[in-house]
């Protein structure tokens, strides 16, 4: 039973991080029906912003408090990737909103490559694989034989409160309303008085700063690379699409759904299944219901 609970303990850990990167796909998607296959690179961006603030603010003044420092990595990541989502949607994105759909798709996917190798070919990053300074002291607690660590908790709990927050601000403030009203009616909205063009923006910035949050609790527990961000991005937009693209809170479900499956496929299989466990898990829900567990059916007026 101590095993189970440890893997559980885990896979929430895992999941957490899935669900902070699926919400990114998942609003974007929301408001312009497109998939924004550069979302996982970002995330990528998001970890070397979040190892490069907190190794600068230790150096310069390494006596900080490790809260400080954590609030202030995690501020500045947020901050940094809102700001590259932003200057992205803007110079890639928009020239293409009333081009077939393929074409935004192929831009997207340029966009992942173009930052997967610029961080490459950057020099203070490179190809190695890098880790985060201790932002929070790692202890580990023993509780009837499963272990918890102080890293664990963070990520667990700073998640939760973080997805808490997004589901508050859609549905609870004037930008959220904005967003379902634009999801809803793109057409429509801007006759309404919503500013169209600034709540993409915002809802770009608002994904990206999410997924940030998740980058730097990520490279708090594992290595980084500039690569990192492609089977984690699959994996969360798998997240979004089992629990229903479009759908903030389908995507914090299909998290953790795709945090169990990791976990617990080399519990029963090997270890080498778990992309095919995944991707299997995704087509038989796809089969029996197109629209992911929380997804509703796009309905087109004529």
């Amino acid at each position: 039973m101590e095993f189970y609970v440890q893997q559980i303990l885990n896979a929430l850990q895992v999941g957490s991080v899935y669900a902070l990167i699926a919400l990114g796909y998942t609003m974007v998607y929301g408001i312009l029906t497109m998939i924004n296959f550069a979302h996982g690179d970002i995330f990528m961006v998001s970890t070397y912003l979040a190892f490069f603030t907190s190794t600068l603010i230790l150096g310069l003044a390494s006596g900080l408090n490790p809260i400080v420092v954590f609030i202030a990595t995690l501020l500045t990541a947020m901050f940094g990737t809102a700001l590259l989502a932003v200057v992205i949607e803007r110079l890639a994105y928009k020239p293409l909103r009333t081009a077939p759909r393929i074409s935004a798709v192929i831009t997207a996917l340029g966009v992942g490559l173009f930052l997967e190798n610029f961080m490459v070919a950057f020099k203070p990053v490179g190809p190695a694989p890098r880790f985060l300074p201790h932002l929070i002291p790692a202890v580990n607690f023993n509780i009837g034989g499963v272990t918890v660590s102080t890293i664990q908790i963070v990520i667990i709990v700073v998640s939760a409160l973080v997805m808490l927050l997004l589901d508050t601000i859609v549905r609870r403030t004037m930008v959220g309303t904005a967003m379902r009203a634009i999801s809803w009616d793109k057409f429509t909205a801007p006759l309404m008085g919503v500013p169209v063009d600034r709540v993409i923006s915002m809802t770009f910035a608002l994904g990206a700063s999410i997924a940030a949050v998740g980058g730097t609790l990520y490279g708090m527990a594992y290595t980084i690379d500039p690569y990192m961000g492609i089977r984690i991005g699959w994996w969360a937009f798998i997240s979004a699409v089992v629990g229903g693209i479009g759908n903030i809170r389908g995507a914090m479900i299909g998290g953790f759904i795709l945090g169990f499956v990791e976990i617990f496929t080399p519990v029963f299989l090997p270890s080498t299944y778990r992309d095919f466990v995944a991707f299997s898990l995704l087509l038989v829900l796809l089969i029996f219901r197109p629209t992911g567990i929380l997804g509703r059916p796009m309905v087109q007026k004529v």
